[in-house]
């Protein structure tokens, strides 16, 4: 009962927020509305291509959305939502909505750098998935649990985060500085069923339709030839 009413919570902030905006702050909370911004790859050793299947825990915000537009790029074995940055015992739910368990809401990412790249999947990440330079939110949704955050598998991982995050911020292609924060991943726990997959279960749903809907088709636009039409879901699995 209590999950339900996250959820439901969540939604009614997502609808007020939207309403306001409608009168006078769109232009302040409307990131996920507006077009994402095409931002140049990384450079990228051609060392790291030549490894087998690779992960990468992401948290960009809800991870409905973020979920959602890894499934639809090509190469991605599986995109799970979850929770990473505390502790297993505390991962679930209603503890993470909290925001007082040092979790956020995460996805992790398998994907065949034969076919798509880490430094793609950063690409991604910061230019279609999320804004990079909202600080403990996303959007309508506030607090740590929505921060932005890459955590990584090993060092190369790292420091390509790392080095690409300076190359844009040197680049100035946000209007504001990224707050991403980068950690090695200690552990990941997939979140429940329920949210597995959630924005293809639930297309017509106000806070989908508002804040990840756009994100697909800006992905389709900045990204086609990564795109694929049918999203790889949870519920087909690997």
């Amino acid at each position: 009962m209590a999950r339900s009413l996250n959820i439901s919570l969540r939604n009614t902030v997502a609808s007020v927020a939207i309403m306001v905006a409608s009168l006078v702050l769109l232009p302040q909370i409307a990131f996920a509305a507006e077009p994402a911004i095409a931002i140049p790859p990384p450079a990228e050793s051609p060392a790291a291509e030549a490894r087998g299947l690779q992960k990468v825990v992401i948290a960009g915000g809800c991870f409905w959305g973020v979920q959602g537009v890894f499934q639809h790029v090509k190469g991605v074995t599986s995109a799970v939502s979850g929770y990473a940055g505390g502790s297993p015992e505390q991962a679930n739910y209603s503890a993470v909505s909290t925001g007082s368990t040092g979790h956020a809401e995460s996805v992790e990412v398998a994907f065949d750098p034969k076919i798509v790249s880490y430094g793609q999947i950063l690409q991604v990440f910061f230019s279609v998935a999320h804004d990079p330079t909202q600080l403990d939110r996303q959007g309508p949704d506030v607090g740590s649990q929505y921060r932005s955050e890459i955590f990584t598998q090993d060092e190369a991982q790292a420091a390509l985060a790392k080095s690409y995050i300076a190359q844009l911020d040197k680049a100035a292609v946000f209007r504001g500085k990224i707050v991403t924060k980068i950690e090695p991943l200690k552990t990941f726990s997939a979140a429940e069923a329920y949210h597995q997959d959630y924005l293809v279960h639930h297309p017509n749903q106000l806070y989908i339709v508002y804040n990840d809907l756009p994100k697909i088709d800006n992905l389709k636009r900045l990204f086609p030839d990564l795109y694929r039409p049918t999203p790889k879901l949870v519920a087909d699995g690997a």
